[in-house]
């Protein structure tokens, strides 16, 4: 079919180059590994603040639901926080699973025999820690900042809603489960993604990783102090 007779010639409409240039960034490897350590470090910087505001409760009731209620009066800024936060984490596992079917495709038949020459537990129980971890987000938005599993949830009463909840003894070990993956994952995964990002160099020693190891162990011990500190009856 001809374009009718004096019809005004309209050139196909190129993409711009930015956009071109963040779609090949996004499926390179490279790109998806930069985006994973990227928001794998707005994570880190989450929890640690997250768990130097739960240390709190060992205040008093009054000094952390006042932290509380200081959080929750940020209003926009709150929710923007969120935002980032809920990107942050789409994006994490969007990258960790598109690699992963990346390394499946490009092996896909598995060694006869395997033997680590340079890894750790956390190296190898990465994925399988990071999949316990999604599901303790879930849990624990629906017990702590929704209530809807919670036993006697109150709004606005932290102390009170991290006393009562703790004191089930299975949704307190599920809790430190969760610590001890995060605190897996927090080890091998600040590491790689500093590593990832150039801030970290290459070691003779991959192994020593004593930055990473203080952080994942105060982290999550910081964490797994409260319910702990609840199920022995420091916390009433």
């Amino acid at each position: 079919m001809t374009a009718p007779v004096g019809a005004a010639f309209r050139p196909p409409v190129e993409p711009r180059a930015s956009t071109t240039a963040l779609a090949q960034f996004w499926h390179s490897t490279v790109g998806k590994k930069i985006v994973m350590a990227a928001t794998g470090l707005i994570m880190v910087l989450f929890v640690i603040g997250h768990m130097a505001g739960n240390l709190l409760v060992f205040s008093g009731a009054a000094r952390i639901n006042a932290y509380s209620a200081f959080i929750h009066g940020t209003g926009e800024l709150l929710w923007l926080v969120r935002l980032v936060l809920l990107a942050a984490v789409v994006l994490h596992i969007i990258s960790a699973y598109q690699l992963t079917r990346i390394e499946m495709a490009a092996r896909p038949v598995a060694y006869a025999k395997r033997e680590p020459q340079v890894s750790t537990v956390a190296a190898r129980t990465i994925r399988w820690g990071g999949g316990l971890l999604l599901v303790f987000i879930v849990f624990h938005l629906l017990h702590m900042t929704t209530g809807t599993v919670h036993p006697d949830f109150v709004r606005g009463d932290v102390y009170s809603n991290l006393v009562v909840g703790f004191r089930v003894w299975p949704a307190a070990l599920f809790y430190l489960l969760a610590m001890l993956a995060l605190g897996l994952h927090l080890y091998h995964g600040t590491w790689s993604a500093l590593r990832t990002l150039g801030v970290a160099r290459p070691s003779a020693n991959p192994l020593e990783r004593r930055g990473a190891a203080v952080l994942a162990v105060v982290v999550a011990g910081g964490f797994a102090m409260v319910p702990l500190a609840v199920m022995l009856g420091f916390l009433r």
